[in-house]
């Protein structure tokens, strides 16, 4: 029966390499070509490559597999119908142990090695995909997760899609492709919240769709160019040919809420929670919070570092506008301001205390505060504010009120924004 079996195998293997043989003969004129792909269906939601607009010379596609591997070969066939601009040249896949077992033994084996099948019946360009681009989803503890059963494993999963995701994001040269054809529900879930905290507008998130009866099945993993013959799944077992599957790659609309993330968010690793909690801050209602015995700025939730001057500054203006107070001007060129300093230097000892009475700051003040003192205070607040809360800053920044030359600087936050703690050292 051993013998058998073998015989049949090298008759099919044989068979389709004669009829792949001929079916790329056909595509052939006088010179060679690959066999061309023609697209079934287009995505509205797509801008196509073009001489003005390039593809990116990085382009990635993260899978979440599953148990359910062929999601990537049905992935990129679909891709390869939009043309070859829409390949990725890396891909990612991620998944628990038991799906990242199953992908490398059905992806990347000799046999059945479905993801060198396809790239051999339909000649597609080089993309890297090797053992490395398999990543099992660990604990905190570097355990693999066999399953996502608890609370434990769901944060587990989301923190690691979350990193992903924010990692291969950061490179502006490079376009980033999420599928979500595979996985639990949660873990596509966490990839398009991740995708849409941290997108930009070159980013693409897709569900790949197989008509039934080869929607989900085990043995296909893609439309071939040749007869491939495989059977229905009980109830009905009737014999089905792979090249009368159609897949379909429908793009998946998601808001872009990158814009308003701080950069400290974007740059370092986060949890997912810690992610979406600091976007939701950063997103939400204005809320000021100065606590002057802690020397600590709160903007919506989020402490902001400020030096001991800035802060101070930043008080001054933040205690005219609790007070209902106008804005004020910059001081004129030449003409130093002696009521912004005295008010700026009380803000400074309520930050400092009284051992600041003789500090350089306060002394460099005598002669009053002038125009370059005030630009460079304000320049280096809000400077920080952006670095720290991204464009959600924009509301905590000291604003420009009026037309020159009669602008004046203050926050724009009203008195029900504002919440400041003072400390029993203050003497104004």
């Amino acid at each position: 029966m051993g013998n058998v079996t073998a015989k049949r195998v090298a008759v099919g293997k044989l068979a389709r390499y004669h009829f792949v043989s001929r079916l790329r003969q056909t595509a052939h004129n006088d010179e060679c070509h690959p066999i061309r792909l023609t697209p079934r269906s287009t995505s509205t939601n797509r801008t196509e490559p073009s001489a003005m607009n390039p593809p990116f010379p990085r382009r990635h596609l993260l899978c979440i597999a599953g148990l359910t591997p062929q999601v990537l070969t049905e992935t990129l066939y679909a891709l390869a119908r939009e043309g070859t601009a829409s390949l990725p040249t890396d891909i990612h896949v991620l998944s628990t142990e038991e799906g990242i077992a199953r992908a490398r033994l059905t992806l990347l084996s000799e046999q059945p090695g479905w993801f060198h099948r396809l790239c051999d019946d339909y000649q597609l360009p080089a993309m890297r995909f090797d053992q490395d681009s398999l990543q099992v989803l660990t604990r905190a503890s570097g355990e693999p997760l066999t399953d996502i059963r608890d609370g434990e494993d769901n944060t587990a999963a989301a923190d690691a899609v979350t990193e992903w995701i924010r990692r291969l994001t950061a490179d502006d040269d490079a376009q980033v492709h999420v599928s979500l054809a595979g996985g639990r529900k949660t873990l596509g879930f966490f990839a398009g919240y991740a995708l849409s905290l941290f997108g930009r507008p070159q980013d693409r998130l897709t569900h790949v769709l197989v008509n039934a009866p080869f929607e989900s099945h085990p043995n296909f993993f893609y439309p071939t160019p040749y007869p491939e013959v495989i059977y229905g799944l009980p109830p009905d077992p009737r014999p089905l040919d792979s090249r009368d599957a159609i897949v379909t790659l429908a793009d998946i609309p998601f808001v872009r809420l990158r814009h308003g993330l701080p950069d400290s968010l974007l740059k370092g690793r986060a949890s997912f929670s810690a992610t979406v909690g600091m976007a939701q801050r950063s997103l939400g209602p204005p809320r000021l919070e100065i606590d002057l015995a802690r020397r600590r700025l709160m903007a919506g939730g989020i402490g902001v570092g400020l030096p001991p001057a800035e802060l101070a500054f930043y008080l001054w203006l933040a205690r005219r506008a609790l007070a209902g107070l106008p804005p004020v001007s910059c001081p004129s060129d030449g003409a130093p301001n002696f009521e912004h300093a005295r008010d700026f230097t009380l803000a400074y000892r309520s930050v400092l205390g009284v051992m600041g009475d003789e500090d350089r700051v306060i002394r460099g003040l005598a002669q009053g505060m002038d125009r370059n003192y005030f630009e460079r205070r304000k320049s280096r607040v809000n400077s920080r504010l952006r670095e720290t809360l991204g464009a959600a800053a924009t509301v905590y920044q000291i604003q420009g009120f009026g037309q020159r030359p009669r602008t004046a600087y203050g926050l724009g936050l009203n008195n029900r924004e504002i919440l400041i703690h003072s400390v029993s050292h203050e003497n104004f």
